[in-house]
């Protein structure tokens, strides 16, 4: 397995790539960078670990929308919520404040 150096957010990370896989890993660190950054700049996030989550939730429900099936919203389910039928996916904000109280609760904060 190859090493490679990237980096994200400012910060080097030295990460394993399989032989061939090195295109397709530098694609997802710009992905991963872009959406951090974006977060981060948008000003009302400091913390490196809260921002890492955020842009980790944004590109996981990306990757759920674009393999997920049409289905009207009235139909959608709301698995963060506890998957309740007939919910919409929650918006961002949603998602900032339900984080927020989540990390308030387990006292890592920084």
């Amino acid at each position: 397995m190859k090493q490679m150096e990237v980096t994200i957010m400012g910060q080097s990370y030295l990460l394993g790539c399989p032989e061939g896989g090195e295109a397709a890993l530098q694609k997802a660190v710009a992905r991963v960078d872009k959406e951090m950054c974006a977060i981060r700049d948008a000003g009302r996030i400091k913390a490196r670990e809260r921002i890492a989550v955020l842009a980790a939730l944004n590109l996981a429900y990306s990757l759920t929308e674009s393999n997920a099936p049409a289905v009207a919203p009235d139909d959608a389910t709301d698995a963060i919520a506890g998957g309740a039928r007939g919910t919409t996916v929650p918006d961002l904000e949603t998602l900032m404040k339900r984080l927020d109280e989540a990390l308030v609760q387990d006292g890592q904060l920084l």
